[in-house]
């Protein structure tokens, strides 16, 4: 009998990257679940948090739908839920959307590479590469969740994670992604920094709050195969728009 070939599975979809030039986020209520669908949920979340501890079940922004009611304008509906609601990706019989909401940071080298870096083995995506950035969390009661929002947010994430300090005024709105479950990620555009001046700043947070281990500069979706293990779903796409718009020299 002939030995059966290895099947190789496919690549997971690729994300979309699209340019925006304003975004508008309006609250809408928190998907209504099924007794059923909370109750797997629940195992679900459990059954997560005895395989990674460190998980932690606070509160985060959904995307729970979009529209483009003109070219450049996108409009975000989102909702309060906790981290425990995305477990629900992994109940195959529910039907209640998953998407989330998240800011990124592209933050450049003088040289025109790009900072990319790879998650702590603790965090929900361990080892896996991507450009700073994070959840949103849900403004105070009676504050409103708007673009300057999402760039306090996206400047704590680049201090969280890389140790550099940027203003949210530097921090300019360069595109949005859509990817799996139809999670939408803004994503801003810091000032370039040097290199060495970005491993000093990295190096100097301390190892045990680190939510990334390791660094690395791309300056083309060629170099992306020599960073080994998971990737975000938008790194590839990412990586092209930029290499494609950054300054020739």
């Amino acid at each position: 009998m002939p030995e059966a070939a290895a099947v190789t599975p496919p690549p997971p979809p690729r994300a979309e990257v699209l340019g925006v030039r304003r975004i508008r986020l309006v609250e809408v209520p928190a998907p209504r679940l099924t007794a059923q669908e909370r109750q797997a949920r629940d195992r679900a979340w459990e059954d997560a948090v005895a395989a990674n501890p460190k998980l932690f079940d606070g509160p985060v922004v959904a995307c729970a739908g979009t529209s483009w009611p003109r070219p450049g304008e996108l409009h975000v509906y989102w909702s309060r839920v906790t981290y425990r609601h995305y477990a629900l990706r992994r109940v195959t019989s529910s039907t209640a959307p998953t998407a989330s909401l998240s800011v990124s940071v592209l933050q450049p080298t003088d040289d025109g590479r790009v900072l990319v870096g790879r998650m702590s083995p603790s965090t929900a995506a361990p080892g896996r590469w991507q450009p700073p950035g994070g959840g949103v969390e849900p403004p105070p009661d009676g504050e409103r969740l708007d673009l300057a929002a999402l760039r306090r947010n996206a400047v704590r994430e680049l201090a969280e994670e890389t140790g550099v300090a940027a203003g949210p005024g530097e921090l300019a709105l360069w595109a949005v992604t859509r990817g799996q479950y139809g999670s939408v990620g803004v994503l801003f555009l810091a000032p370039p920094r040097p290199e060495p001046e970005l491993r000093e700043r990295f190096g100097a947070l301390a190892p045990p709050e680190r939510e990334l281990v390791e660094l690395a500069f791309v300056r083309s979706p060629g170099d992306l195969p020599g960073l080994p293990g998971p990737h975000a779903d938008y790194l590839d796409p990412v990586v092209h728009r930029y290499a494609r718009q950054r300054p020739p020299g």
